[in-house]
């Protein structure tokens, strides 16, 4: 079975722009026809402030090599948005780390391939100071940076990025700099 097969195998959770569900679709017929649904976007943060970010595997169906948060993911129906942070977690990076919802917001990118990704993104954080054990299918390689390191590099080698990680860094970056200001 193809990638593209076992995708339209998976469902994701159709939202209307308040969070509500209005139903559910496969994940690729979903991404085709740009329709917003319930997503995820997990950071991890060590005891030196420092993220861990994975490279996508380069067998990914889209952004494939490219640097993004620590995982990320659609929720399945009737699965709350912490209990998919940590199924996906553990699924990608091989770790169990208590995470608290941050805040929500919408964005859609397109790609090369056709799709386009239209998500209300759920913002979550977790902190943990053990290396993740990768999922080889899902991940390439892994790092921690600092926040302010990972800035400058946002800003000097964009292409080496996720789209959907250039939107929300500034806002997570915003986020954690308040909370800890």
């Amino acid at each position: 079975m193809g990638i593209f097969e076992a995708m339209k195998e998976e469902k994701v959770v159709l939202v209307d722009i308040d969070d509500q569900p209005i139903g559910t679709m496969g994940k690729i017929e979903a991404h085709e026809k740009a329709l917003l649904h319930r997503a995820f976007s997990v950071f991890v943060l060590n005891a030196n402030n420092e993220l861990l970010l994975q490279q996508r595997a380069f067998e990914k169906y889209h952004s494939p090599g490219l640097w993004t948060n620590s995982c990320c993911s659609h929720q399945r129906e009737g699965e709350s948005n912490l209990e998919a942070g940590n199924r996906r977690l553990m699924e990608e990076m091989g770790m169990r780390v208590p995470l608290e919802e941050l805040f929500t917001f919408i964005y859609k990118a397109s790609f090369e391939n056709g799709l386009t990704e239209h998500e209300l993104d759920h913002v979550m954080v977790g902190y943990s100071d053990e290396d993740p054990q990768i999922n080889p299918d899902e991940v390439a390689a892994f790092k921690w940076i600092s926040l302010d390191d990972l800035k400058k590099d946002l800003i000097d080698q964009p292409q080496n990025y996720t789209v959907w990680f250039k939107i929300i860094f500034d806002r997570f970056y915003h986020h954690i700099k308040e909370d800890k200001g």
